[in-house]
């Protein structure tokens, strides 16, 4: 069976039969769709792959202390923006 590499809620790896259904960049603390237009650039220029993390589900992504992408979840960044959930 494959083993996928996922940030726990804790931000420490942990394994998982099942693949993320979130990105993130482990520096920047920022959380998004894995078809991010913004993350996409990055990839193709070169940067980002190297702190690239994955996550399960949204919630344990901003458990783990990450935030929302402004780009590719806008009303989710809105909230965080403004100290809503």
């Amino acid at each position: 069976m494959q083993r996928f590499r996922l940030i726990g809620p804790n931000g420490a790896q942990c394994a998982s039969s099942r693949p993320g259904t979130l990105g993130g960049h482990r520096v920047a603390r920022i959380y998004g769709r894995l078809d991010c237009p913004s993350a996409q650039r990055a990839i193709d220029n070169g940067g980002y792959v190297r702190h690239r993390v994955f996550f399960a589900d949204e919630s344990t992504a901003v458990a783990a202390g990450y935030r929302p992408c402004a780009r590719c979840l806008p009303d989710r960044y809105l909230e965080w923006k403004a100290g809503g959930p």
